[in-house]
């Protein structure tokens, strides 16, 4: 399984990757603030490497249940310092997590090669345009409505079949507009516009997501239903059920995991990849 960004190839046939979070906004759900001065943002970001994330992802907008939006001026003077300077300091992949197309544009042109639209090309029909024309990878996740609306009364008949439905389509759209089919990854979004049980649904029907080979990415880490169902009212404490996960996960599939707690999930990562794949 190849997945291409616009700099290199991952081979995810028998390993995974791990994706660190770079929130640089003021109201992220986990992170909010943590990291609008970039220095210290790029000190953040390049621990993650240390610790074995071979992606990060910049997101200059908070998609937090309830989130207003930004304008793209704020948003780009948020990431570009941030994207540059690790770009400098470190080749690792570089993703950025957008719904804007001049946004996604002027980060690859900053040194990002993928770009992680959580609105699976609804947002912006400039967005598939972007990634044809500078070769990056593209994510495409499924979100019903917007991040200020996806929790009011989230419902579906068949939420598997209805978001694998979705995604299929989002992947078709995306090759009309010229995008190699192997710069594609696809998200079930996980927390956006479902409920609990709905998200327990999807992660026992990951395999159903794996659309024309595409690898599949999963976003759980310290997510609110975590703490639903484990009494878990802080963010950081929700980080051992988000490595259960990623065992879970890479078991039934998935191989990009998008994750706050970098160093714990790569371990979880490898000690289930060598369960799977002995040498």
């Amino acid at each position: 399984m190849i997945w291409r960004t616009r700099n290199r190839t991952f081979d995810l046939t028998t390993r995974g990757v791990i994706m660190g979070v770079l929130n640089i906004t003021p109201d992220s759900f986990s992170d909010g603030g943590r990291f609008l001065d970039p220095a210290v943002a790029v000190e953040t970001g390049l621990q993650m490497v240390a610790d074995g994330a071979e992606i990060l992802d910049i997101g200059g907008e908070s998609t937090r249940p309830g989130a207003v939006p930004v304008g793209t001026d704020e948003e780009l003077r948020r990431i570009l310092p941030v994207i540059r300077q690790l770009r400098e300091a470190s080749r690792v992949a570089i993703s950025i997590d957008t719904m804007k197309a001049s946004v996604a544009a002027a980060a690859v042109d900053a040194g990002a090669e993928i770009i992680n639209d959580i609105s699976g090309l609804r947002a912006d029909p400039g967005m598939a345009g972007v990634a044809a024309r500078t070769g990056a990878g593209l994510v495409l996740m499924h979100m019903r409505g917007t991040p200020r609306t996806m929790q009011i009364r989230p419902e579906y008949r068949d939420v598997t079949a209805e978001i694998a439905a979705s995604l299929t389509a989002a992947c078709d759209e995306a090759a009309r507009a010229g995008v190699n089919s192997e710069c594609i990854a696809v998200d079930p979004g996980i927390g956006f516009g479902k409920t609990m049980e709905h998200n327990l649904t999807l992660l026992r029907s990951l395999p159903r997501f794996q659309i024309h080979g595409r690898p599949v990415l999963l976003g759980v880490s310290r997510k609110s239903f975590l703490g639903r169902i484990l009494g878990l009212t802080d963010p950081v404490a929700r980080d051992v059920p988000t490595t259960a996960i990623t065992a879970w996960a890479r078991q039934h599939g998935v191989r990009i995991f998008r994750i706050h707690a970098v160093r714990d999930n790569v371990h979880a990562l490898r000690m289930m990849e060598a369960i799977l794949e002995p040498e």
